[in-house]
């Protein structure tokens, strides 16, 4: 991987763009080279495109390790946002099924990817940062898995949603299978999967797998606004958030409540618990730590 400034990342009409907010303006923008993502860090903003437009960002073996690599960099105690969109007309297809029937043996191959996909994935979930991500347009397959990820998942109004896996004779991946009951339930689950139905974004606003659907144009500006906003935010605060909702299905109402203890107990003695609570009393804006 190379770092070089960048010039532009991504395609602004997709919301695949990288951006240079109040809270950045005395940063250096910085752009890692990979070979079918662009990722650029500014301050504590990390932004990631998926770059194929022309395999409608279709997964492939170079794209899953990419984005496993660059889910590794964002792991760190310099970051407190990553956002996530694709370049061009698609978020992301799902896997590339040219790749996979290209492949000497597609049961080795797909098993690399969805390995790859899921470390990215893991990552994602347990990092301090929030991941922000972009559906500019359709999510299927692992693209939908992916998609609706986010700590906070914006959908362009044009953006659709289908699992496509058993029409193509495979099954779901990319987390599917533990986070669409999550978030929709069992029957809603098994739709989705079984039949392939295809949700349009104010039906997936609906169905409680987006945050909120804005009009295409606007994808752009309200990434950028989102991600600044929380880049103004405490670090230690969120990745708070994402630990204990990550327990929640897992743990018994007094392991978690022993949990939330221990990690407010630890954010009120820490910089930005202080900082925060003196700005409260202040009746003024805090000043968290970049």
């Amino acid at each position: 991987m190379q770092v070089n400034n960048p010039g532009s990342c991504g395609a602004p009409e997709s919301g695949g763009a990288c951006y240079t907010s109040r809270h950045r303006r005395n940063t250096v923008s910085a752009m890692t080279a990979f070979e079918t993502l662009k990722f650029t860090r500014a301050g504590s903003v990390v932004n990631i495109v998926l770059d194929r437009p022309e395999a409608a960002n279709g997964m492939n073996a170079a794209m899953t390790r990419d984005l496993a690599d660059a889910a590794t960099l964002c792991d760190t105690a310099e970051t407190k946002v990553v956002t996530l969109t694709g370049a061009g007309r698609f978020f992301c297809a799902g896997g590339d099924l040219k790749a996979m029937a290209a492949a000497e043996d597609p049961g080795v191959f797909v098993k690399g990817i969805a390995n790859d996909l899921h470390r990215a994935m893991s990552t994602f979930a347990r990092m301090d940062a929030v991941l922000v991500t972009a559906v500019n347009g359709v999510a299927a397959g692992a693209g939908f898995s992916l998609g609706v990820s986010g700590d906070l998942v914006l959908a362009a109004e044009s953006a659709s949603f289908t699992m496509a896996y058993t029409k193509a004779g495979l099954s779901p991946d990319g987390g599917a299978s533990y986070v669409l009951p999550r978030l929709v339930g069992l029957r809603r689950t098994q739709e989705l999967m079984i039949t392939n139905r295809v949700l349009k974004a104010p039906q997936a606003l609906e169905w409680g797998l987006v945050t909120t659907v804005v009009p295409d144009a606007d994808l752009p500006a309200a990434l950028e606004q989102l991600a600044d906003e929380l880049a103004s935010g405490a670090r230690g605060s969120n990745s708070a958030v994402k630990q204990l909702l990550l327990h929640t299905y897992g743990s018994d109402y007094e392991a978690q409540l022993e949990r939330e203890a221990r990690f407010i107990a630890g954010n009120a003695a820490g910089a930005d618990g202080r900082e925060g609570v003196a700005a409260f009393l202040g009746k003024r804006a805090p000043e968290f730590s970049q």
